[in-house]
């Protein structure tokens, strides 16, 4: 386990708003003018940007190869209920929502639940955030119909959101974002059967967004929504943190390490703190409105929540608490991270997703409509470094939740802006591109998501009208990925500058809510 205890001097990668530089165009890629439309009973297309389509890979209708008594299609759990409503009732089908994607090529195959068939070499990952019984998939994407998704395993009332894949110890890692004991971080390995043990050395918390860095620390998101505010009562109190946890083993995190949490020292030269029962006052705080002025920038240090060597260290503990409880800075709903590619994983950049209502008074100044920040340090494990805003959202651009890198210098960033928040804007989510060499970058939309005709239905049914309705309502963008899928330590995200869509790399999102369809997304072919 290296940490290093010198304080180096990292330079903050911000130029000047005047750059030439214009998100997406070394990729060639020509933005799309508007958002799709919110309409009452109408469902809307995908547009994509110019030169761009989606290929559908698997949707939530999809036959499971193995399937069992918690889910049966891809993106359904197991119930006599059918996939839409069927008048005069308005029972439906539970939905299982997949969330992030982890593509890997493994060229020697897995095995699947067919012991006499060949599965191929590349395949898609996620896990299952909705129900009372979270699992995990994997996509075939060679396979045929029959055998194009398998189950591998289910993990309780864990709400899994997040997954990546750890190189060092040949393990996938996946996130349950549940706060109570259920939730937490898990281990699988990819073949068929699959092996899953849960890390109680992570503790549990709101955990989404997973990476590993070339290192082997596992760096973690996590979305923990706080209170509203009294007089601020349509905004909620920062309660979440980014947290590093640096494994005694990094090729067996069983083997338990040490949590850590990132501290934010403020203009006053404190550390930007939670303060409990005083929600108002966090809301509208000083520290918020310097963390999202551009040009300012934070001196971060990694505060230790929780050490597995500790006596009773190896039980399973409120990662939340305990960041609290060691003074580490809350953001405004953090959700997701990935380190930027070509830089030894010395920047990570994440989102925070704000307080989707337009009526926040927190505004854009004070972090309402969520942000994109970076954080730069000398190594991987240094144990200071350096933070800054990359953009701060508006209520056009909003709900930031997954991100990946396009290339060295264009972060992807994609909207779960949620149904009250299209409603108010009328305009569904977006994705988006920024110039993080830009002081101000100015988003370009690669993405305008529309509305399948399920969650079309399901958004009508969600509403009071139809008390005890189980299922989502808008389509919500999650998933977006970008990868060669190399399993290598040196095919980790971040180790390598992505080409979308040469040299095998592959662009992959997943249309949740509705018919939960997920694409990849391809040059047009003229």
């Amino acid at each position: 386990m290296r940490i290093s205890r010198t304080r180096a001097a990292v330079a903050v990668l911000v130029l000047g708003a005047g750059l030439a530089a214009v998100s997406g165009a070394s990729l060639g890629i020509r933005g799309v003018p508007n958002a799709q439309p919110r309409v009452v009973g109408q469902a809307e297309p995908n547009v994509l940007a110019g030169g761009l389509t989606d290929v559908e890979r698997v949707r939530g209708s999809q036959p499971l190869e193995n399937p069992n008594a918690v889910a049966s299609f891809y993106g359904y759990y197991t119930s006599t209920d059918p996939m839409v409503p069927l008048p005069p009732s308005t029972a439906e089908a539970q939905k299982s929502e997949p969330d992030k994607n982890t593509y890997l090529v493994f060229k020697h195959g897995l095995r699947g639940a067919d012991p006499h068939y060949r599965y191929g070499t590349h395949f898609l990952f996620q896990g299952h955030e909705g129900g009372t019984n979270s699992y995990f998939t994997r996509v075939n994407l060679d396979a045929d119909a029959a055998h194009k998704v398998t189950f591998l395993g289910a993990v309780g009332n864990a709400f899994v959101d997040g997954s990546t894949w750890n190189a060092f110890a040949g393990r996938l890692l996946f996130t349950g974002e549940n706060a109570a004991p259920e939730g937490g971080v898990w281990q699988a390995t990819p073949s068929y059967p699959s092996t899953i043990r849960k890390l109680d050395a992570f503790g549990y918390a709101g955990y989404e967004g997973v990476q590993t860095d070339g290192d082997g620390n596992v760096w973690l998101v996590a979305d923990v929504g706080g209170p509203k505010g009294t007089t601020a009562s349509h905004a909620r109190q920062p309660n979440s943190f980014v947290y590093r946890f640096h494994p005694l083993n990094r090729r067996d995190l069983t083997r338990g390490g040490v949590l850590q949490a990132l501290q934010v020292i403020g203009k006053n030269g404190q550390p930007i703190v939670f303060h409990d029962g005083q929600a108002d006052a966090d809301i509208m705080s000083q520290a918020m409105l310097d963390l999202h002025t551009y040009g300012n920038s934070f001196a971060t240090r990694w505060v230790t929540v929780h050490d597995s060597r500790a006596p009773g260290g190896g039980a399973s503990f409120d990662a939340n608490a305990a960041a609290k409880a060691a003074h580490a800075t809350p953001f405004k709903r953090p959700e997701n991270g990935v380190f930027r590619p070509g830089v030894h994983f010395r920047q990570f950049a994440f989102t925070e997703t704000g307080d989707t209502d337009a009526l926040t008074e927190a505004g854009a100044s004070h972090g309402g409509f969520g942000a994109i920040f970076l954080v730069s340090q000398s190594h991987a494990s240094s144990s200071h470094g350096r933070l800054h805003m990359v953009f701060r959202g508006d209520v056009a651009h909003t709900g930031l939740d997954n991100i990946a890198w396009f290339s060295k210098n264009d972060v992807a960033a994609v909207e779960d802006a949620g149904d009250t928040l299209h409603e108010q804007r009328n305009a569904l989510d977006s994705g988006y591109l920024f110039d993080v060499r830009r002081a101000r970058p100015s988003p370009l939309r690669f993405l305008a998501e529309g509305r399948d005709a399920s969650a079309t239905i399901d958004s009508f049914l969600s509403g009071a009208s139809t008390p005890g309705f189980t299922n989502d309502g808008d389509n919500e963008i999650t998933g977006i990925h970008v990868s060669d899928g190399d399993p290598s330590v040196g095919g980790l995200l971040g180790a390598k500058v992505p080409h979308p869509w040469r040299g095998g790399w592959r662009v992959f999102w997943t249309q949740q809510h509705g018919d939960n369809t997920t694409f990849e997304i391809v040059r047009e072919q003229r």
